[in-house]
């Protein structure tokens, strides 16, 4: 099938985090999932990451595929951050309370607390319909180990009935509380509850994330539209006290941050310099587990100017540069597709379409991996990605997610890590539209199921 995406498809070749495993590279693929050690996909949404010991812990929402209660918080670990090793559900559910069964737990955030040497997690606590909010925090002496609840965070005695949140280390070591729509607390030198309330940011919003570059402040945040993607914006401020001042958008208008939402900014440290890295999440309610992923990128600033000028299927983390290709790939040609009713699908230059129940593609390759690269649009629904071994066993399954409501053109599935060897992916139209309602039941999503290739790429 004739490739009319040539740079997304040469983007993809260099991606080794997917195909090959744990193999030290440096390259970051956004919007596709990644696979940890044991060739699962790493399950962290609404992360951070903290830099201890000279290695990587990153922590996330542990998430399901069949509801958004809350199954626990993950914890992988890395040296090069591209290759992550599952390390634990370092939070489980708990018997009862705030994180008891049927409740929500979103938003986790980590830090080492200097005086104690304590590991304290933050996150938001709140019952199903999200009426029942609390900041809760948690405790471990070691940064993978099981974190011990003691429920929720207070403020003058009360618990703070609030709910995204996001933490920020100062330099001097104090640590701070971020809370949608404008608080910002200061922690006890012990981080187990608030001192002060230091600063109110006003025209905020949502999944607040801060850093701290040249002195000044940044705090970002997205706008409030339930799990759909917006242009997240930003403030800046010579002090985290304020006066904090509005400064616009980061991502090109329209792009909806790249299709993503601000989780944290973690502090990439290269050479002298220290270059702040975006990280989003690219929800897929209720879908998280397998079709949700993430957008890391390095952001740019300048003065009070903070901007991710462009977007970069894949970059290599090291040089802070999008990557071009050092060996190739073969695009599979229609004639090598196999369809379960050829009628199902629309087949024209560059792309082949579909909403039809269960309609499927299979492709038959050799090798350790394949590529699905695919058009996301307001149209699109769930395609499901099966991979079958020689004897058409299914080995591996999950689901991707091609609906946006910014269009993009890009890399969906790149398969994990394989044995060489004979093996089919078989694509299948899900019938599934991703489709929810916020609080005041306003409808979000897809209006239809499509699932749109634009080229199968062996590897």
């Amino acid at each position: 099938m004739k490739s009319i995406y040539l740079l997304l498809f040469l983007s993809v070749l260099l991606t080794g985090t997917t195909c090959l495993g744990q193999n030290k590279n440096t390259v970051i693929v956004n919007g596709i999932p990644w696979f940890d050690d044991r060739g699962n996909i790493v399950n962290a949404h609404g992360a951070c990451i903290v830099e201890d010991n000279g290695r990587y812990y990153l922590f996330g929402e542990w998430k399901s595929d069949k509801s958004n209660a809350f199954p626990g918080f993950s914890c992988y670990s890395s040296d090069d951050l591209v290759n992550w090793k599952f390390e634990n559900v370092v939070l489980q559910v708990q018997p009862n309370g705030i994180l008891g069964p049927n409740r929500v737990g979103e938003r986790v955030k980590v830090m080492k607390c200097p005086k104690t040497g304590e590991y304290v997690m933050f996150m938001h606590a709140d019952n199903m319909e999200y009426k029942d909010p609390y900041i809760g925090y948690a405790t471990c002496k070691t940064i993978n180990g099981n974190y011990q609840l003691h429920g929720p965070l207070l403020y003058q005695g009360k618990p703070i009935k609030r709910w995204d949140i996001g933490t920020f280390q100062d330099t001097d070591g104090k640590g701070y509380l971020l809370i949608h729509h404008g608080p910002i607390y200061r922690l006890s030198d012990d981080y187990h509850s608030v001192e002060a309330e230091v600063a109110y940011v006003k025209n905020s919003g949502e999944s607040p994330a801060m850093f701290k570059k040249n002195g000044l402040y940044y705090m970002l945040y997205s706008n409030l539209t339930s799990w759909a993607k917006n242009d997240n914006f930003y403030f800046t401020a010579p002090r985290i006290e304020g006066p904090w001042t509005q400064q616009g958008i980061f991502c090109p208008k329209g792009t909806l941050t790249y299709n993503s939402q601000s989780t944290f900014v973690f502090p990439l440290k290269r050479g002298n310099d220290t270059i702040p890295m975006f990280m989003g999440d690219r929800w897929s309610y209720p879908h998280q587990a397998s079709a949700a992923t993430y957008v890391w990128m390095p952001m740019q600033v300048d003065g009070t100017k903070l901007s991710i000028p462009e977007y970069w299927p894949s970059w290599d983390i090291d040089k802070l540069k999008p990557v071009n290709p050092l060996r190739k790939g073969k695009t599979v040609d229609l004639k090598q597709i196999t369809f379960s009713k050829e009628a199902d699908w629309k087949v024209e230059e560059g792309r082949i379409s579909s909403n039809v129940k269960g309609s499927t593609l299979s492709i038959p390759f050799s090798g350790s991996c394949v590529a699905v690269m695919g058009e996301t649009n307001c149209h699109s629904g769930y395609a499901r990605m099966n991979i079958l071994d020689k004897k058409g066993e299914k080995i591996y399954s999950s689901l991707v997610d091609f609906y946006s409501k910014a269009n993009d053109h890009a890399t969906r599935f790149m398969t994990p890590q394989l044995a060489k060897g004979e093996y089919t992916l078989v694509i299948e139209v899900t019938g599934i539209s991703p489709t929810w309602t916020d609080k005041t039941k306003r409808i979000y999503g897809s209006d239809d199921c499509f699932v749109t290739i634009t080229d199968i790429v062996k590897l």
